[in-house]
């Protein structure tokens, strides 16, 4: 999301460890022979998908809007971000084809919703392709702070440099300056970041960002509002470099916004299931 998005410098850090994506495994019963099932003594038959997440509130942030091609004065309106001012919200990104990251983020996010909902998570957008701009950064923030999310996250795809490919995530860094304080969801955040990387490359296949310092596909930043703002632990993904003609042939793609959707969902269900 570099064209208008999360570009700007920033500062980096990483762990190696990236925690394993959660699966739920189904029981199959033993065969009776002769093209029969035979059920144990004992054993019921499940009539009910597990949840793993019931009780549990994730807000996804779908980055960007369509509309806000065509309300610039609204989205270039300066809003607090904790530790200075910035725009409301921006464009975005696209392909070099023209394929918006506005349509990306709110495709992937519904593909989101449905699997975490399967898991018996309540689900909340910042908002639903049911807005003609925005919403502003601070807003999105409020949005997850108002529902109380046990996580948070904001999905992006990066405009970078041509050259360059692969994913990386955005936690916050640890602020007590203005009227942003994240210490409190720091360490959470870092947690739900590192999970979240490995969770993603492992449904994608996908590396680290290779144009980024460090190559951890992971930075820690402090100039964006949408994570100073947050009270609850809350990451950006950039899914990858729609100005890469690798990365934009993957982005564009249904079937691997599926395994895209795939790693964002098992990275948070990961990390929840660890943070009960």
């Amino acid at each position: 999301m570099r064209a208008g998005g999360t570009g700007d410098d920033t500062a980096r850090a990483g762990l190696d460890g990236t925690p394993s994506a959660t699966s739920t495994a189904t029981r199959q019963l033993p065969s009776g022979g002769a093209g029969r099932t035979t059920t144990p003594r004992g054993y019921t038959r499940p009539t009910a998908v597990t949840q793993p997440l019931k009780g549990m509130v994730v807000v996804l942030d779908p980055g960007h809007n369509l509309g806000n091609a065509h309300h610039t004065t609204e989205i270039n309106r300066l809003v607090d971000i904790g530790n200075g001012r910035k725009a409301c919200d921006t464009t975005g990104t696209a392909t070099n084809a023209g394929y918006p990251e506005a349509s990306y983020t709110l495709d992937v996010s519904h593909r989101v919703r449905a699997l975490l909902q399967a898991r018996g998570a309540k689900v909340v957008l910042t908002y639903d392709g049911d807005r003609s701009y925005g919403p502003c950064v601070d807003e999105r923030a409020r949005i997850g702070n108002a529902a109380h999310a046990d996580a948070a996250i904001s999905i992006h795809a990066d405009g970078g440099p041509a050259t360059g490919s692969g994913f990386h995530v955005i936690a916050p860094k640890s602020l007590h300056a203005g009227i942003a304080d994240t210490r409190a969801i720091a360490a959470p955040s870092y947690r739900l970041a590192t999970t979240l990387r490995g969770a993603f490359a492992a449904a994608t296949k996908e590396h680290y960002a290779d144009y980024l310092a460090g190559g951890t596909g992971l930075t820690v930043r402090s100039d964006l509002g949408g994570l100073n703002l947050s009270t609850v632990p809350k990451v950006f993904i950039e899914c990858g470099n729609m100005r890469n003609a690798h990365d934009a042939g993957e982005l564009t793609d249904p079937a691997w916004r599926q395994r895209a959707a795939q790693g964002i969902a098992d990275g948070l269900t990961a990390f929840l299931e660890h943070a009960t």
